[in-house]
């Protein structure tokens, strides 16, 4: 039988047999049935030092069906839409997937079967699709005092997967603040318990993704000697530091196992060739730290309505936007990045759009003082190719000159050598335009500048100017921008290299 025959018939399967859930979540009172027994799986029942190998290499893409986010998964659980999903995340490279559990809706603390089927469903169909699992329990939830609730709940969640193979690792809680003292007792509680009923399965716990590197130290340190098995980094800040971050998180809890298990850029407050850029630079700042795991969140958009109202998360509307992929399903930029990651191509610096080819609305240059002046795609000349970029009528303000900025996809290291270049001309041309790189620290500091040549005024032909400089040594990122102020007349760039 056929690869695809047997998915189809085991799915078709998990449809007929399948528990139908409540529409409500549920809430039990008393004791919990028994866990279920373990899975039975094929082969030895897996390690604790086998499933760490899997967390460290893994590829996870962070999932939610875009109709159906965070709670709503559950409460609308639609197999035939996660099957579709999983079938996309395979396409993309991935070898695993992290979902969330919530114990209000599954009922706490004793797991309504029906929902516990659900996840047992999802598991099987990500296993159809050769995708291992990593849960995040007790997420939405601060009933830190209930700690044997808490226990008797994951034990009925995690217990049935402690030697199934198809999961390789539990998220205790996610997002925790070391600065919540209740939060962390409980913790300190719960993460031993679980691990005394499932000690082959490598848990963790994730810090704000904003808290960090200081919040990751700060996590360890309020655990004291209750250790993770490893530790989840949530990356948000600013991409083009991002290898001082990663090392500085990597080091903080050395010599644990450190994994990036979000990291991304919504393209609410992003066009998506800067969320493309955004990851493609993630990606090759953790290769570099020696970081072998990152997992983007998250596969699709949301519509309208899919995260449950009253959450938090609901009335942000950059939430919306994190996906790979939009509702309509077209992809956008960034899901080739994820794509070539997973497969071992790393995304070229032609992410950046360097010759200014591709549609403006996904552009990952950057406009800077724009107030003074912007930079306008136009087909009107190009060095090479059909298109290029022109600045006219632009003035300046106290601050600089307006430009036109972009970040590479190589991370920044103090003392190595780089180059830029671009090429320009002019038509009745005033004022000052150039290229320069502008040198940043790893808390985004600028540091200094290094200015090209100046294109002469009045009108030209296409001239190239050129910047090279040795990075200071304490840099940790670097901006090259197309400046053009001051300027009555029409400048245009086309062409640029960052190496």
């Amino acid at each position: 039988m056929s690869s695809d025959r047997f998915r189809a018939l085991a799915l078709s399967c998990l449809l007929t047999v399948g528990a139908v859930a409540p529409s409500a979540p549920a809430v039990a009172d008393g004791e919990p049935d028994d866990p279920a027994p373990a899975a039975s799986s094929a082969g030895t029942a897996p390690t604790l030092a086998g499933r760490l190998a899997a967390v460290a290499g893994s590829k996870t893409m962070n999932y939610y069906p875009s109709d159906a986010g965070w709670s709503a998964m559950w409460t609308r659980f639609d197999a035939v839409q996660v099957d579709s999903d999983l079938a996309r995340i395979a396409g993309l490279g991935a070898d695993s997937v992290r979902i969330v559990v919530f114990p209000k809706v599954f009922g706490f603390p004793s797991p309504n079967p029906a929902y516990l089927e659900r996840l047992s469903d999802f598991i099987s169909i990500a296993a159809l699709h050769d995708l291992t699992v990593k849960l995040t329990l007790f997420d939405w939830w601060s009933r830190y005092k209930s700690v044997r609730g808490s226990v008797e709940w994951a034990q009925a969640v995690v217990g049935p997967y402690t030697d199934d193979p198809r999961v390789i690792a539990v998220e205790v809680k996610n997002e925790m603040s070391p600065e919540d003292e209740p939060a962390v007792r409980w913790a300190r509680q719960v993460l031993p318990a679980i691990r005394g009923f499932a000690p082959t399965m490598p848990l963790t716990v994730s810090v704000d993704g904003h808290a960090g590197p200081d919040g990751l130290a700060e996590l360890r340190d309020a655990l004291g000697d209750v250790t993770l098995d490893y530790y989840d980094y949530h990356f948000y800040g600013e991409s083009e530091q991002a290898l001082a971050d990663i090392l500085r998180a990597r080091d903080a809890v050395a010599p644990g196992l450190m994994v990036i298990g979000e990291t991304g850029l919504s393209t609410g407050v992003g066009s998506p060739g800067e969320q493309a850029a955004y990851l493609a630079r993630v990606f090759r700042a953790a290769a570099v730290a020696g970081v072998g795991s990152v997992s983007p969140w998250t596969l699709t958009d949301f519509a309208e309505g899919a995260i449950p109202a009253g959450s938090m998360v609901s009335v942000l509307p950059a939430q919306y936007q994190f996906g790979l992929y939009r509702t309509d399903g077209t992809a956008k930029p960034a899901a080739a990045v994820v794509r070539n990651a997973w497969r071992g191509t790393e995304s070229a610096e032609d992410v950046l759009d360097l010759s200014f080819e591709q549609d403006n609305q996904d552009s990952p240059w950057r406009d800077n003082l724009p107030e003074a002046g912007v930079a306008e795609q136009t087909d009107e000349v190009a060095h090479a190719g059909t298109h290029s970029v022109r600045f006219s009528g632009t003035g300046r303000d106290m601050r600089g000159l307006p430009s036109l900025r972009i970040s590479p996809v190589t991370p920044v290291q103090g003392g190595q050598s780089w180059s830029a270049s671009a090429w320009a001309c002019g038509l009745d041309a005033t004022g000052t335009t150039e290229i320069t790189l502008s040198w940043f620290d790893d808390r985004g500091q600028w540091i200094r500048q290094d200015r090209s040549a100046r294109l002469p005024r009045g009108t030209t032909d296409w001239t190239r100017l050129t910047v090279d400089a040795v990075a200071p040594e304490d840099a940790a990122g670097v901006q090259l921008h197309l400046k053009s102020g001051d300027n009555a007349g029409s400048v245009w760039f086309d062409d640029v290299s960052l190496s």
